[in-house]
């Protein structure tokens, strides 16, 4: 096994950073992957002169995506999301350099021995928070665990 266990995760750890550029591909494949065929997510001249906005937008399936990336990226391959929430109260377009941050607020383990990481997450824009998320997710409870094994009622997000 690779990745974060249960053991190396404390309250008030921070996960590394994500920084990614945004351009308009990104946008448009998210929209396309969940497809999303909207053309305020694909089609500029929509967008700006029907929408009112400045640019094509990222959409929700696609601000989940990385942050599903942005917190398996600090677990590991073992590391399984049980929960995500997240409200958007600003947009991504192409242009933009997006910043994910994280902060552990709380690590505990189930009554089935599962050991949990509740994660509050932040997506900004120019140091401006666009999205606030909060995750629980499932780190191995040490070298022979996986959260990926879990079933039926030794499964619970």
């Amino acid at each position: 096994m690779t990745g974060r266990t249960f053991e190396a995760v404390r309250a008030g750890d921070e996960l590394p950073e994500l920084v990614v550029d945004v351009s308009a591909t990104t946008i448009v494949l998210g929209a396309l992957a969940a497809r999303d065929w909207r053309p305020m997510h694909h089609d500029h001249d929509f967008a700006v002169n029907r929408n009112g906005t400045q640019d094509i937008f990222m959409n929700t399936p696609n601000q989940a995506a990385w942050f599903e990336r942005f917190v398996t990226d600090w677990t590991g391959p073992t590391g399984r999301l049980g929960r995500m929430k997240f409200r958007m109260s600003g947009s991504v377009f192409p242009g933009d350099t997006m910043t994910m941050r994280a902060t552990v607020e709380k690590v505990e383990t189930d009554a089935v021995g599962c050991g949990w990481a509740e994660l509050a997450v932040t997506l900004s824009v120019a140091d401006v928070v666009a999205t606030t998320c909060t995750v629980r997710v499932a780190v191995p409870n040490g070298k022979d665990d996986n959260p990926w094994k879990r079933r039926g009622d030794q499964w619970q997000p």
